[in-house]
């Protein structure tokens, strides 16, 4: 450890790496393909080629081939290897002094709260996935959770597809509107308790820094906007985004959130991201 953490600081040393590093970082436990990592980037494949390269000597990132594509992820084990070190042997493992930074008293067991908790869904548009999520959550759930949902692009509109199968399965269409994440930034703005991207470019975007560091989620599947092919085709591609987060939320509604730690709670919020099918590149 003598020699690799200062080669791991070394390397995070430079701004696009550790931009390509918090990237992964936010998608963790995706395995991201290079074609959509050079994209949010702004990258050319040679020079992701060489960051990636730096990082996976590090022993920070890993790769593996899934048919013809290289895709990308966190070694997790290592990055928690490098902080226990910091802790332990830099910080002589003293909590009063390091675990305001490391070890966050919201580390601990989530408190039993009589409050319902305010759950934020992102995507870019805030048209269709994120607002199915928001409806479904208040339906099945209203009494536990505040549901919100909000958009990385100013200036998008609901989509016509989700509002009529919102309306098939009845929920109430009226509180809905297409927003702006900046409205969550604001001193008045809710404290969140989790917040979930629902699709893989919201979750590759730098999102606001929350108060109250919230359990956070990736939730991505493929996007119903993007379906082609006659109004039949598209209206089962929403019904299906629909039956996807829908039973995501189902499994997350069922978890007993005052005997989880916060770490329990994160890695089943992980768990329930990988159940149906993620979003493919």
């Amino acid at each position: 450890m003598e020699t690799l953490i200062p080669s791991r600081l070394s390397t995070l040393g430079h701004p696009q790496r550790l931009a390509l590093f918090r990237l992964l970082m936010r998608r963790f436990p995706d395995l991201v393909p290079a074609g959509e990592l050079a994209d949010a980037l702004g990258l050319k494949a040679s020079t992701l080629s060489a960051y990636l390269s730096a990082l996976m000597q590090a022993g920070l990132v890993t790769q593996e081939r899934e048919g013809t594509s290289l895709r990308y992820s966190v070694d997790m084990d290592e990055v928690r290897g490098t902080l226990d070190y910091l802790l332990f042997d830099c910080c002589r493992g003293r909590p009063d002094l390091c675990a305001p930074l490391t070890l966050s008293p919201k580390s601990g067991t989530h408190p039993t709260t009589d409050r319902k908790y305010n759950v934020l869904f992102i995507c870019t548009g805030n048209s269709a996935r994120s607002i199915f999520a928001e409806s479904i959550l208040r339906k099945q759930a209203g009494d536990r959770f505040n549901a919100f949902s909000a958009g990385t692009r100013p200036g998008s509109q609901l989509n016509p597809f989700a509002v009529h199968v919102l309306k098939e399965k009845g929920h109430d269409i009226s509180v809905l509107r297409s927003k702006d994440v900046s409205e969550f930034s604001d001193p008045d703005a809710p404290h969140f308790d989790f917040v979930f991207t629902v699709c893989n470019q919201a979750a590759n975007e730098e999102c606001p820094a929350w108060e109250d560091q919230p359990v956070t989620g990736h939730w991505g599947m493929p996007d119903p906007v993007k379906a082609e092919g006659n109004d039949a085709r598209k209206a089962l591609a929403f019904q299906e985004a629909y039956g996807a987060l829908k039973h995501r939320i189902d499994l997350f509604t069922a978890l007993n959130l005052e005997s989880l730690s916060r770490l329990a709670l994160q890695s089943r919020i992980d768990d329930i991201g990988r159940k149906p099918s993620e979003e493919s590149s």
